[in-house]
């Protein structure tokens, strides 16, 4: 297809605009109208997806089941690198793809390509993609766990579903780099750590996105420019080995960085050999001293970091430098910080970069987007379950929001899983049931605090909740972990956080449980499910995904 720019007010078609900087009255480029379908399409997101989303929101058309009303959660099954907790992110991204979804024509003309939708199929995507449903989630830097929903969408099925691949990508990929953020953080004992790991990235994207959710997850800064720019992370940088290789002395490049970067300056000492690079770092401190300026750190990124950042510590104490800070990198995670703590590393500052930015222990969340309820045609959301082998693929039925409850000193003591209907529960005892086990259950007894932890984001497709700044969602993740008892914390053999079923939504699971074995029954004795009376209710879904 072919685009061009046209002139609002006089209505004249262009082949070429120029992108002038108003302030200096200078042209930064020319932009092409064949070209132009690319700017607009900036931030969308729409075929950033699975063919099968495509498929079957096609096949609900052309089944007349588009408009059918459905819920869908968005949760995930298994903390990583056996963890007990994660830190939700992704939340704005969410909102933001969801607010650019749109089919444009050049996306239509590589759909009817593929040989594979049919013309009413194309038709039907033609006339538009859009979310005009309703959509709650937890707000970002919220700690959750597993098998609860951090989003919940309700609307359109052919609209609901759609959106399944896309939000897992953005909310697991940043809810896990928020996750080992916060984990590196307990490690440090409150020491900052900054994302050094936008070289180590999937990509730039990944890498981008990765440190905002570090940031929210607890991480004092990043390398990342661009993250910088768009969010405002504080920028953290030194320099290379190459840096010190250039020169024919590593003092040498000590005191030109110096004159670089005079109120900067941060040395990396371990290109040759560490005692000598504090021995040079420290000459240049003296002289930076002289003219009123100070250095402010050393990096050590390779060695035994235990044994070197103590000796640096002496040498630089013993020098009149004890406010020079030591930062070290070199492939740091959680279990090495701790360890190095452990043997009394004076390390001021940690910078992890690999480990951080892959999530390399476990480098997928496994989020899950699974339907939960579907109108039977009355407008009613019928509860809807997926029965599995794996007992902990089974899904947990119906609209579903997340009390979380609290004791008196603010720490929390569980999740429920409770119908939206049902109201939160105050100064009761309530029963809470384990979500695949009969046998567990637990009792919240008063005094406790119990309060709804979800929000609504959109209502019949309009967005209504404003996202906070990043500063504050990054305050709000460390309330939360703060009030998260220190044994779910812990790195090894965590306690397992509880997240129950009310009364309610356990009668519905176990009743679709009990039709799903009454139907098995019924076909093992040759009985076909027609031939039983017409049943209203909770209905199966009968998959293995």
């Amino acid at each position: 297809m072919d685009t061009l720019f046209k002139d609002p007010a006089t209505g004249k078609l262009m082949e070429r605009v120029d992108v002038v900087d108003t302030r200096a009255n200078r042209v930064l480029g020319s932009l092409e109208g064949i070209r132009s379908l690319d700017c607009l399409k900036l931030g969308n997101h729409t075929l950033d997806t699975d063919l099968y989303e495509l498929t079957m929101a096609a096949g609900y058309f052309a089944s007349g089941k588009g408009k059918q009303r459905a819920c869908f959660d968005l949760y995930y099954r298994q903390n990583p690198d056996g963890g007990g907790f994660c830190v939700f992110a992704g939340l704005e991204s969410a909102i933001r793809y969801i607010n650019h979804l749109k089919i444009y024509p050049d996306d239509l003309d590589y759909l009817a390509g593929l040989g594979i939708f049919t013309r009413e199929a194309l038709e039907k995507l033609s006339e538009g993609i859009r979310f005009r449903g309703d959509m709650w989630a937890v707000p970002e830097g919220t700690v959750v766990f597993p098998n609860e929903p951090l989003i919940r969408v309700i609307g359109p099925i052919a609209e609901a579903q759609i959106l399944e691949t896309t939000l897992l990508a953005m909310v697991g990929h940043q809810t896990l780099i928020a996750t080992k953020a916060a984990r590196l953080n307990l490690a440090t004992r409150g020491a900052p750590v900054v994302d050094f790991g936008t070289r180590r990235a999937h990509g730039v994207e990944a890498a981008l996105y990765g440190a905002r959710a570090a940031y929210i997850g607890g991480c004092e800064g990043t390398s990342n420019v661009m993250a910088g720019k768009l969010f405002g992370i504080p920028v953290r940088g030194t320099h290379a080995h190459s840096w010190v290789e250039s020169f024919d002395e590593e003092i040498e490049s000590f005191e030109a960085f110096a004159e670089a970067f005079p109120d900067n300056c941060v040395f990396l000492v371990d290109t040759y050999e560490v005692v000598e690079g504090v021995r040079n770092a420290v000459r240049v401190a003296e002289e930076m001293r002289k003219v009123g300026k100070a250095l402010k750190g050393i990096r050590i990124d390779s060695g035994d970091l235990a044994y070197y950042s103590k000796v640096a510590r002496d040498m630089l104490d013993g020098a009149g430098f004890p406010e020079v800070r030591i930062l070290a990198s070199s492939d740091l995670d959680e279990w090495l910080i701790q360890t190095l703590r452990d043997q009394g590393a004076r390390i001021d500052i940690w910078c992890v970069g690999t480990k951080l930015m892959t999530s390399y222990q476990t480098p997928a969340l496994g989020a899950v987007y699974k339907l939960m309820a579907a109108d039977s045609g009355d407008g009613n959301l019928i509860p809807k379950i997926k029965i599995s082998q794996n007992p902990e693929k089974v899904t947990n039925p119906g609209v579903k929001k997340i009390v979380r409850f609290y004791n008196l000193k603010g720490r929390m003591m569980g999740d429920l899983l409770t119908g939206v209907d049902e109201k939160i529960p105050q100064g009761v005892p309530v029963v809470a049931h384990h979500p695949m086990y009969d046998y567990l259950k637990k009792t919240y007894k008063p005094p406790y605090y119990a309060k709804e932890i979800m929000i609504p984001v959109f209502e019949k497709g309009r967005q209504v909740y404003d996202p906070p700044p990043l500063k504050q969602v990054k305050a709000h993740a460390e309330g939360e972990l703060g009030s998260l008892e220190a044994e779910t914390k812990r790195f090894i053999n965590p306690h397992i956080y509880k997240v129950s079923l009310s009364d309610t939504l356990y009668d519905v699971k176990k009743r679709l449980l009990t039709s799903h074995q009454l139907n098995r029954a019924h076909v093992s004795k040759g009985t076909s499910r027609k031939s039983q009376p017409a049943r209203s209710g909770p209905e199966l879904c009968l998959d293995d995904q």
